[in-house]
């Protein structure tokens, strides 16, 4: 059987230019489409193309890799009544299809695979030489941070689809496209396309009204077919405060301060990613000072990476590190060990100060406590940027049925950082109360005489003695 590729399909007129700049050798390239302009249809096609072109491995990435299966790979085109993976990816060209990895063998030697951003560093064998991101808005902007590296090294390219999802890391990257001459950029509204005739736009206008209120109907309406930056984040919690943060000017340059100590707040990812705050806190001020977030690495990876801080430039000096509530209950490999067993096992190698318990309080208490400590926050809008995001961007899910928002936030890749941030909410005046245990010369220097009390003189002097004769 001859199979001329594109397989059945033919591009319209305005997405021929991007398909030319990647057939010309283009390397990066982003298309900020409004919701049914064929974004989709026109990266999955190129993705054959190319693979046929150049042996590798290409990957076509979803937001979560449950949806990388709900809307790519068993999802059924309706215009022909063919899967859309199956048209693009006949069976002829195909020597073999993993069902349970979603990922085609080509007879040409190309690998295909649909994965998600939510487990993007837990794929193992060879790195992609082409790499897709559809939705990009609600994709898990660390992605591409870890695999911008891979592709820059073996020459590939990547390419970026979405309509907009408030002022995020989507912005970022089309206002960066849009003015770089090494990448292509393409913006188009309804009004651009000609698929919908006015008629069916003001149709659709009136039923996202219907369904979500004038407001968010109109939100709604900008954001997927006038793809607006402008428009609100749908259900967003806490965006608003971070707005606000910044027209303030307290999303700025938040340097360390060594007269304080270093606290962290984490939430602890078994299946998805581990984030981590570190924060002082000075006066009635809470000083985020940084942000740490990793996919699927061991206890001793993180212990290793918060060590990095302390004995680095940054010259940390640790208060207490705030875990999960059920960090005593929850085991993380190490022979069943609990998770603060093995923090405090680690915490002996080196300075790492202390491991502690946040209080366990239902998810909406702490969101609105989040919603009261931001004001009290300064972030350090370069080392803290990627956690802004995530917090920007954590949004409770519309019930279609119920019409009505979901009493519990979606669970995605903003949810990680979101939960750390909560605990630090709730833990932030215990740091600020708890005594100062560093040198006494450092508090010297740094303190005023009359908080150093001959008490505490004796007591240090006392635990080096001490310390001197375990060691000796």
């Amino acid at each position: 059987m001859d199979i001329h590729l594109p397989n059945g399909w033919t591009p319209r007129n305005y997405q021929k230019p991007v398909l030319k700049y990647l057939h010309d050798g283009g390397k990066r390239a982003v298309t900020r489409w409004h919701r049914r302009a064929g974004k989709d249809d026109v990266f999955l096609n190129h993705t054959c193309l190319a693979a046929h072109k150049r042996k590798g491995n290409y990957w076509y990435m979803l937001p979560e890799y449950a949806q990388a299966r709900k809307s790519m790979w068993d999802a059924i085109n309706p215009h022909t009544g063919i899967k859309r993976v199956d048209q693009v990816f006949p069976d002829a060209i195909r020597s073999g299809t993993n069902q349970q990895e979603m990922k085609i063998t080509l007879k040409c030697g190309s690998t295909f695979q649909l994965v998600g951003s939510d487990n993007y560093n837990s794929l193992v064998g060879s790195p992609p030489v082409g790499l897709v991101f559809s939705e990009y808005a609600i994709s898990n902007p660390s992605a591409w941070a870890y695999l911008m590296p891979i592709l820059e090294e073996n020459g590939g390219w990547a390419c970026f689809n979405s309509t907009p999802r408030g002022k995020n890391h989507f912005q970022k990257i089309c206002l960066m496209a849009e003015d770089r001459d090494d990448w292509f950029y393409d913006t188009r509204t309804v009004d651009h396309t000609s698929i919908f005739t006015p008629q069916q736009m003001e149709n659709i206008r009136q039923e996202l009204y219907a369904q979500y209120g004038p407001e968010f109907g109109e939100a709604m309406f900008q954001q997927e077919y006038y793809v607006s930056f402008e428009a609100a984040v749908i259900g967003a919690i806490w965006a608003d405060c971070i707005e606000k943060l910044r027209f303030q000017g307290r999303i700025c340059s938040v340097p360390h301060d060594p007269a304080y100590p270093v606290h962290t707040a984490w939430d602890i990812g078994k299946k998805d990613s581990t984030a981590i705050w570190f924060f002082q806190v000075i006066g009635q001020d809470i000083h985020v000072i940084n942000f740490h977030q990793s996919n699927h690495k061991e206890i001793d990876f993180y212990c290793d990476e918060v060590l990095r801080y302390n004995i680095t430039s940054m010259g940390y000096r640790y208060g207490s590190h705030w875990l999960p509530h059920d960090a005593t209950q929850d085991r993380l490999g190490q022979g069943g060990k609990t998770i603060l067993q093995q923090f405090v096992d680690h915490g002996k190698r080196g300075d790492l100060g202390k491991f502690k318990r946040t209080p366990s309080v239902s998810r909406e208490s702490g969101i609105q406590a989040a919603r009261a400590t931001f004001p009290r926050c300064k972030f350090d809008e370069t080392l803290c940027d990627d956690g802004l995001e995530a917090l920007k961007f954590y949004h409770h899910a519309y019930d279609d049925e119920k019409k009505i928002f979901s009493d519990q936030p979606v669970h995605d890749w903003a949810s990680d950082p979101a939960d750390a941030f909560r605990y630090l909410s709730l833990v932030w005046k215990e740091a600020r109360n708890e005594p100062d245990t560093g040198p006494i010369d450092r508090q010297l220097i740094n303190k005023s005489v009359q908080s150093i009390s001959m008490g505490s003189l004796t007591k240090q002097h006392l635990n080096r003695m001490k310390a001197a004769r375990n060691n000796g």
